[in-house]
């Protein structure tokens, strides 16, 4: 059982889980968009979440503590080395007008990561702005490069789809922000911190029926979106600060894997 435990925490603590969870947003938009694009830009979506997740997470930590790292830390250390390098493979494999898109992300990761102005901290922890940041990568990378890389037209509906799909990794960030609310440092202003967690939890509710909203507008409305639609609703409303962190780290972050399980299953 122990080694199931390491296991488990290296899967979780390397960023494997959030990459397949960015993997299949990316696949149910490819399948809702009705559309087919290579496999190498799947894999690089993938590699590239693991990747920017885990810079993000521990390039501050690898770099300020060089002699006391955890093996753990050096095991997720070397893994997101051969990940990078995957990483570069695949983005060399992609069309020019998708390396365009790809760039844009990067920049928008390593502001969010690394403190390029003097006297200031990393995006990260502006104050308020770490949600929108996330978001608008996560909607980037799963709606507009797919679209990009297939060169489907960038019209009012894939908007549209990036919007909702900007909605939904906001609520999922949410869960996220409520649950950590207690270790959070007030200094980053988390809409919890600002606007108390139930204004947070019907705020959430609200972005999740401007969701369904915008599935009619797009005519892209079915039962199984509506479902984890209030999957989602349901992890937000029981989410409070007493929650393990596995209620967001796996279950919260499972949501769009099943998600495209079922649709695979059912579609």
């Amino acid at each position: 059982m122990k080694i199931f435990r390491h296991l488990f925490r290296f899967y979780i603590n390397s960023s494997i889980h959030v990459g397949l969870s960015c993997l299949a947003l990316f696949c149910i938009t490819q399948q809702q968009l009705f559309f087919s694009l290579p496999f190498s830009l799947a894999l690089f979506v993938f590699l590239g979440t693991v990747f920017a997740y885990n810079f993000v997470k521990y390039e501050s930590l690898i770099r300020r503590r060089k002699n006391a790292i955890r093996k753990e830390l050096k095991a997720i250390a070397v893994f997101s080395g051969l990940v990078f390098l995957g990483l570069l493979y695949y983005c060399f494999q992609l069309r020019f007008q998708t390396q365009l898109g790809v760039f844009f992300i990067v920049i928008l990761t390593l502001l969010y990561a690394l403190p390029f102005f003097p006297n200031r901290s990393n995006a990260r922890n502006w104050k308020g702005i770490k949600i929108y940041i996330v978001s608008l990568c996560w909607a980037l990378t799963t709606v507009f490069l797919p679209a990009l890389e297939g060169n489907f037209s960038l019209d009012v509906m894939v908007f549209v789809y990036g919007l909702q799909r900007f909605f939904l990794v906001f609520v999922l960030i949410l869960i996220f922000e409520i649950v950590d609310l207690k270790n959070d440092d007030p200094l980053l202003q988390t809409v919890p911190q600002q606007i108390g967690v139930e204004r947070t939890k019907n705020l959430g509710f609200g972005l999740l029926v401007l969701f369904l909203a915008l599935d009619f507008l797009n005519r892209n409305f079915n039962l199984l979106s509506l479902f984890f639609i209030l999957v989602t609703a349901f992890f937000l409303a029981f989410a409070n600060e007493k929650r393990s962190h596995y209620y967001t780290l796996f279950w919260v972050e499972a949501i769009p894997i099943v998600w495209w399980i079922f649709w695979i299953l059912y579609k």
